[in-house]
């Protein structure tokens, strides 16, 4: 098999496909520019649901819109940064891995419920993260005394749950976006359909490294068939206001800042920090197996220990620095982690260019509402192949385990609770405290990994005679 990780010193558009080397600027940027569309709104609407409803401790009122705003601004600008540490670590924090950090939906339950108290309100949640954080990243550097838990079974089990907890968020996407009116409205699909055939005949029309930018196509000329409708007076898909409302409140230039100097000091309460460090947990197990889906399917190989440790490392003490900031955590998009996979794309020096976009995007707030303006059923059509490559990696990974009735058993179980616990009509955890519903009824990935790995610890392996 071809190495992929080998020290490249020349500049070369075929490193595109390597992990290290150089890459032009002029082809760097449009692939790197890709992975931040790919996630660019995905990053911003937890922010958005949970700060919204978030109350000012003390007082009973909400955020500003002005606070909102840099709220969003900080978003970008952490997620740059812990893509950046990913990408080139300090000391053990981070994976050297193509992978890309983003504001998770994992924890939303968790911070609704500490941000809507009003004992606790937004200082506490803020809080909370910074501690969280702290803990996730040491939980990380230790991974090598517990890494042998997370059997390859427990891997494959965690990584095929995270691209199906994915589906509906792309077809929701592709519906228009979940709640919203015009869900479901023909123009959405139309959309929709039409940004996936792009994706499709460009990835076989294009040649070289140019087809793997058929998502970027595809976003481009989904982007202006939706611009034709809006401006046709066909349906309204584009909204521009938002531009001009940033530049309004927070202006052409604004430097993120750091919550220390917004007048919410952060609120260190024992309870909000158990209440978050399960999530943290969680979150762990979706990073382990986004990482090994990049190793695998990526570079054709297992993962690695330092590669493990320093990917959750990032993802807990990202976390601390987003919290530092005012903003939600951080965890590995699997997003990107199916655009990676599906495409090639590895190169560090390529995606640390979308890192600095992002960065770039959150000095110049017009930029990132300009960004976030990307209608929702464009995203839908460009996602919704990318999440499914995730399956397939996981499906892939699972076949390498030993096929026999412990694996079935594991695998039926695991996915037959985790999965069915997001498929009740009510919630299956009413009689245990409302954080536990908050976890595993809506989150998939939680209750397969906690199931999974349950089943591989305690259930007796099969001996060789017995086959």
């Amino acid at each position: 098999m071809e190495n992929k990780e080998k020290q490249i010193s020349t500049v070369s558009e075929e490193n595109i496909y390597q992990l290290n080397g150089r890459v032009p600027l002029g082809k760097a940027i449009p692939f790197g520019l890709q992975h931040v569309l790919a996630m660019f709104v995905s990053n911003l609407a937890p922010v958005l649901i949970v700060c919204s409803a978030a109350l000012v401790r003390g007082t009973g009122n909400h955020l500003t819109a002005v606070e909102l705003t840099r709220l969003l601004q900080c978003a970008m600008f952490v997620a740059g940064i812990g893509t950046c540490l990913q990408l080139y670590p300090i000391w053990k924090i981070g994976s050297r891995l193509p992978i890309v950090m983003g504001v998770s939906f994992t924890f939303l339950g968790s911070l609704l419920m500490i941000c809507t108290n009003p004992d606790l309100g937004y200082e506490g949640m803020v809080g909370a993260v910074i501690l969280g954080g702290i803990f996730e990243g040491i939980v990380g550097l230790s991974a090598k005394y517990w890494k042998r838990f997370l059997t390859p079974v427990v891997s494959a089990c965690v990584v095929i749950a995270i691209g199906l907890s994915l589906l509906p968020v792309g077809m929701n996407s592709w519906g228009g976006g979940s709640g919203t009116e015009t869900f479901g409205s023909w123009h959405h699909l139309l959309v929709g359909a039409f940004t996936l055939i792009v994706c499709l005949v460009s990835r076989y029309l294009l040649k070289g490294v140019y087809k793997n930018l058929n998502i970027l196509v595809g976003l481009i000329l989904g982007y202006i068939l939706s611009a034709v409708f809006t401006a046709a007076g066909i349906a309204p898909m584009i909204d521009f206001s938002g531009i001009t409302k940033t530049i309004g409140e927070v202006g052409f230039f604004s430097l993120p800042r750091l919550v220390f100097f917004t007048g919410h000091m952060p609120v260190f309460d024992i309870g909000a920090f158990f209440t978050i460090a399960i999530v943290f947990l969680v979150s762990a197990a979706e990073t382990t197996g986004a990482t090994t889906a990049v190793c695998t399917g990526a570079l054709g190989r297992d993962i690695r220990m330092e590669e493990l440790q320093g990917s959750l490392a990032v993802d807990g003490f990202s976390s601390t620095i987003s919290g530092c900031f005012g903003c939600l955590p951080l965890t590995s998009f699997s997003q990107n982690v199916g655009l990676v996979t599906m495409t090639g794309v590895i190169n560090r020096f390529t995606i640390l260019m979308g890192a600095l976009i992002l960065i770039l995007a959150s000095l110049f707030p017009p930029l990132g509402a300009f960004f976030n303006s990307l209608p929702q059923a464009v995203l839908g059509g460009c996602t919704v192949m990318m999440f499914g490559s995730i399956m397939y990696e996981g499906m892939k990974m699972l076949k390498e385990c030993v096929f026999d009735d412990r694996t079935m058993i594991i695998v039926s179980l695991a996915f037959c609770v985790g999965v069915g616990l997001t498929q009740t009509d009510g919630n299956f955890f009413a009689a245990f405290p409302q954080a536990v519903g908050d976890i595993f009824n809506g989150n998939a990935v939680a209750g397969v990994f906690v199931v999974s790995l349950l089943l591989s610890l305690f259930l007796p392996k099969e001996k060789k005679s017995d086959q």
